[in-house]
């Protein structure tokens, strides 16, 4: 868990449907972290939505759709 959130931390990335940065998960990460493990580990873990991003095509021709999930899911 301490690894994938290291890993999410250094990525940075842009905010999920939450609106919940990596700075705002930081202000209680630890028990941020343990709700994750805990979910993960009882099964009861569920992906919330991914908040959807039109960005454009780097060779034109207008742009795509791209899913930025939470931080937290992004560490599970």
């Amino acid at each position: 868990m301490w690894n994938a959130y290291l890993k999410v931390r250094a990525n940075k990335g842009a905010l999920g449907v939450d609106g919940c940065s990596i700075e705002d998960f930081d202000k209680d990460l630890r028990n941020n972290l343990y709700k994750i493990w805990n979910r993960m580990s009882s099964g009861s873990y569920f992906p919330p939505p991914v908040r959807a991003v039109e960005i454009p095509k780097r060779h034109g021709g207008g742009t795509r759709t791209l899913g930025m999930p939470t931080v937290a899911d992004r560490i599970a």
